[in-house]
């Protein structure tokens, strides 16, 4: 007996292609982002521009006390006579040297000490590592007046600690003025900026390490290396864009350092002979008036700024891709 076969079912009927968002929608949500960035990016050229701008067209023109307390006095154009006025001159160009030697010694002991510490943070117990920590972020969260204020009475030649602590141990430093030689001068300036910076190069360094697999590490321990190989080969090559950014950062900031060396040259330094750009610029605008020629100098640091920086730049911008 044959077997009738049943009807085969129709088939479902194919849905209809999906249209996705429609025009208006896709173009919303393309606007949106720039709807988000473009308030920021107007407040940072307001911020940031205008005063570039005027660096910029000052730095043309003769601008004294007449210009600025008389707003109906325009100021003389002189094309790049500022320029070659402070190229020529032999004293910023003694200033230059010194702002770039001072700059890179800070920057690169900087970024070595933050360095040291923050593996000595890696290391230690969780206690030690919280102590050590929240006596890093007081240091870097102190005023800098405040700071300065200290440091300036520990080096003070009158009455100073420096010279005290040392008079105890049999040196006859007794009313020695530290800040009066240049040598000294820079050293203790040295100290106090890489002594107010190395707490935000430590704990950004640290948080790169803690980034690193402990996996890692305690494989390479297991086939046979040392600690200082395991630092070489491994830690090293991870946090390396992390050194690269704090090491640019140290720079800029270390570059474009004033307040530190204006507290130490009151206190009783001399003031030509250790000058660097920040307080040269400050003498010649405030001090000598000569607005023009300082903004020439303010450019020609902002230019030397992305000139010592562009290699660092470079090397991120080339990670990233």
């Amino acid at each position: 007996m044959m077997s009738v076969d049943a009807p085969a079912s129709p088939a479902p009927e194919a849905a209809p292609p999906a249209t996705g968002a429609t025009p208006t929608r896709r173009r919303r949500r393309s606007l949106t982002p720039w709807l988000l960035i473009v308030p920021t990016l107007v407040i940072v050229i307001a911020a940031m521009g205008y005063p570039i701008f005027w660096q910029l067209k000052t730095s043309f023109q003769k601008y004294g006390l007449k210009q600025q307390f008389n707003p109906d006095l325009p100021p003389d154009f002189v094309g790049f006579d500022n320029y070659v006025k402070v190229l020529t001159n032999p004293d910023f160009l003694a200033v230059l040297g010194r702002s770039i030697l001072f700059c890179f010694l800070a920057a690169f002991i900087t970024v070595i000490l933050g360095f040291l510490l923050a593996l000595l943070m890696k290391r230690v117990g969780k206690v030690a590592r919280l102590i050590l920590q929240i006596a890093l972020l007081l240091a870097w969260a102190m005023p800098v007046a405040a700071s300065m204020t200290v440091w300036v009475w520990l080096v003070d030649w009158r009455n100073g600690v420096l010279n005290y602590l040392l008079g105890k141990l049999g040196l006859d430093v007794e009313g020695h003025n530290w800040l009066a030689d240049p040598t000294t001068f820079f050293v203790i300036a040295l100290i106090i900026v890489i002594w107010a910076a190395v707490p935000f190069v430590a704990l950004s360094i640290y948080a790169g390490l803690s980034q690193i697999s402990e996996e890692v590490l305690e494989a390479a321990q297991m086939d046979g290396a040392t600690g200082w190989q395991r630092t070489r080969h491994i830690v090293l090559p991870l946090i390396a864009p992390v050194l690269s950014i704090v090491l640019l950062l140290q720079i800029v900031w270390d570059l474009r350092v004033f307040t530190q060396i204006k507290f130490l040259q009151d206190a009783g330094g001399v003031a030509n002979a250790t000058d660097l750009l920040g307080t040269y610029i400050y003498k010649m605008g405030v001090g000598s008036a000569d607005f023009g020629s300082a903004a020439a100098v303010s450019v020609i640091m902002l230019l030397l700024t992305i000139a010592l920086s562009w290699y660092y730049v470079r090397s991120i911008m080339k990670e990233e891709d």
